[in-house]
């Protein structure tokens, strides 16, 4: 079966992070959570470690992929060949978590998306956001010729071969997004969307792309999806093996 492990990316989710974890564990028992505490300034990281999870401690703020991509290194250190990764504020059904690693387990991808606009799921977002998810999602699905709906997602299952690929240095270090699906499907990994419930976040909650950080976001997504177009594109990742990282 192999064995995976649960990544959780946090900051400042003292609120939020000992309900997560708890129920992950009563879901997967024997399951690993690790979580990459991004130099939060509450008690996240203590709430973490009392509730069971590994955590790995940032001594200040580096960013969203710079904290996913040390939780992805993790686990490629540790030998595992799955992991799953899921937002801490409460956004995800900690139940779907098997509905992802089905699939990735059934070797019908290396990229399971969790959407939140696929089947019944209904999620509301705001106009500026819902345009940029429409906006980049039409991006996505031209570029690599398959439909994809939520390319924003944080919850997401992969394989070893997509981890081995995201522990190099070409992994965004914010905003690991559109640009990360086009150079997974450049590199021949294999992407699939699957249905899932998603929730707004709690009111009290920053959220990663609020604010002028909306206009940043779209700004650099749009300058990261150019770079990787033009760019040299990454070697392709036979079916049969993996990259070979350091």
């Amino acid at each position: 079966m192999g064995k995976y492990l649960v990544l959780m990316p946090s900051f400042n989710e003292e609120g939020n992070i000992e309900r997560i974890i708890l129920n992950i564990k009563a879901l997967l028992k024997d399951i690993p959570v690790v979580v990459i505490n991004d130099g939060s300034s509450d008690k996240t990281s203590f709430i973490a470690k009392r509730s069971g999870a590994t955590v790995l401690d940032f001594p200040f703020n580096l960013g969203y992929g710079v904290a996913l991509q040390a939780g992805y290194k993790f686990a490629l250190e540790g030998g595992y060949d799955f992991v799953v990764q899921i937002d801490a504020d409460g956004q995800h059904n900690v139940e779907d978590i098997k509905r992802l690693t089905q699939e990735i387990k059934n070797d019908s991808a290396d990229i399971v998306i969790g959407s939140r606009f696929l089947g019944s799921t209904v999620y509301k977002m705001d106009l500026i956001r819902r345009i940029g998810v429409l906006l980049f999602g039409w991006i996505v699905t031209v570029c690599i010729k398959q439909k994809i709906t939520d390319c924003t997602s944080g919850f997401q299952a992969i394989n070893r071969r997509a981890l081995e690929f995201y522990c190099q240095d070409i992994f965004p270090s914010d905003f690991p997004d559109a640009d990360i699906i086009i150079l997974s499907h450049f590199a021949g990994l294999r992407i699939k969307e699957v249905p899932v419930v998603m929730h707004k976040s709690p009111p009290e909650k920053q959220q990663m792309h609020s604010g002028l950080t909306k206009l940043y976001y779209i700004f650099k997504m749009f300058l990261s999806i150019t770079v990787t177009l033009l760019s040299e594109k990454p070697k392709r990742i036979s079916n049969g093996g993996g990259l070979n990282v350091s």
